[in-house]
């Protein structure tokens, strides 16, 4: 029998607090659709705040709070929008910028830390007096924290360059913020300074901050207006949502201030691994809250066998591809947690050696 669960998977598989459950309980609710529920304009209203945009919309997911923001900076279909080819929008979101939308992606190449070069960005706009030819670019996309690069940051100086090269070519800027605020407090610079030069960004009430479900769009007024049509056609208006709307504002109040040491624990856990006989780390990576490591080519155990034995042992994780896996830390996991994940990689990776070495010895003699 499994005595211990860590659930590393993702900062997404969070239980409610009792906190939030409370709250859920007694929200002030009404019909969202028709605008009129008090709890989600709350939220709303403090996340625009936060964000420093003059408006905000609660949406049931961040797949769709891209698209809705696709959609309306590209409403003219064919438009072609510039991402980087390790971007969230570009490879887990179904291609629903190109299904939905009839947008194209012009993809630039991900530098390490999640950034794509500003020339490279430059030359991918495309000539408006060729049209009879090419798509018409009318965005850009960035992602902050940048998930595949291991929750890399973004600074506002980078984001500043990007929307100067947007505004120069009548462009505009739309940030993937799924993990916004780990990449605020990693930086220590406030969500509203990050997101300054965004049209439009997005934020994951139920990544970093641990709700149950969401996201927010913020924008102008005018975008959020159009945002809650483009809402309503893709069936993502609800009504009673203040419910999920409620424990997003204990999240805000209370798990903020916890990222600080989901992202100390996250370099413990980075620390660890570097040092197992057999892994990997790149631990100037571990930025935030997410850590990569890879299985070196010559170590005596698969990445299957080593998910199989995890699991066993009730530590889950994710497959990032062969001999590579991400673990997330999120508020739900504690420094002993961390400890005993080590613990048994570690024992596991040293069993596996030793099997590994007595059967060499045996076929040598």
């Amino acid at each position: 029998m499994i005595e211990r669960r860590v659930d590393l998977r993702s900062d997404t598989v969070t239980k409610p607090t009792e906190a939030m459950r409370a709250a859920m309980a007694r929200a002030e609710v009404d019909d969202d659709v028709l605008g009129y529920d008090p709890t989600a304009a709350r939220l709303e209203k403090e996340m625009a705040k936060i964000m420093g945009k003059e408006a905000a919309l609660f949406v049931p997911s961040g797949t769709m709070a891209n698209l809705i923001s696709v959609l309306i900076h590209c409403e003219i279909r064919g438009s072609e929008v510039i991402l980087g080819d390790y971007s969230h929008i570009h490879i887990y979101e179904n291609g629903g910028i190109s299904t939905i939308g009839g947008v194209h992606p012009r993809t630039i190449k991900n530098n390490e830390d999640g950034t794509m070069d500003i020339h490279l960005i430059e030359e991918a706009i495309r000539n408006p007096n060729f049209a009879i030819c090419y798509p018409t670019t009318r965005l850009i996309c960035l992602e902050n924290s940048h998930a595949h690069s291991g929750g890399r940051c973004l600074t506002a100086e980078y984001t500043d360059k990007v929307g100067e090269l947007a505004k120069k070519h009548g462009l505009k800027l739309h940030i993937d913020g799924a993990r916004i605020f780990n990449a605020s407090v990693a930086l220590g610079v406030p969500v509203s300074r990050l997101v300054q030069a965004a049209d439009s960004v997005t934020a994951c009430l139920s990544k970093g901050l641990g709700a149950p479900a969401g996201t927010i769009i913020a924008g102008s007024k005018s975008f959020i207006s159009k945002a809650k049509i483009v809402r309503k056609t893709l069936g993502g208006a609800m009504r009673q949502v203040g419910v999920i709307c409620a424990a997003a504002l204990v999240a805000l109040e209370e798990n903020v201030g916890k990222l600080e040491s989901d992202h100390k624990k996250a370099k413990i856990l980075a620390e660890g691994l570097n040092k197992i006989k057999g892994l990997k780390v790149d631990l100037a990576s571990v930025e935030t809250n997410i850590v990569y490591f890879e299985i070196l080519e010559d170590s005596s155990i698969t990445e299957i066998e080593l998910f199989k034995y995890l699991e066993a042992h009730g530590i889950l994780v994710m497959p990032e591809g062969p001999l590579k896996t991400r673990l997330v830390i999120h508020h739900q996991i504690s420094e002993s947690d961390v400890q005993y994940t080590l613990s048994c990689i570690q024992v596991i990776l040293f069993f596996f050696f030793f099997f590994f070495l007595q059967a060499y010895l045996e076929i040598e003699s």
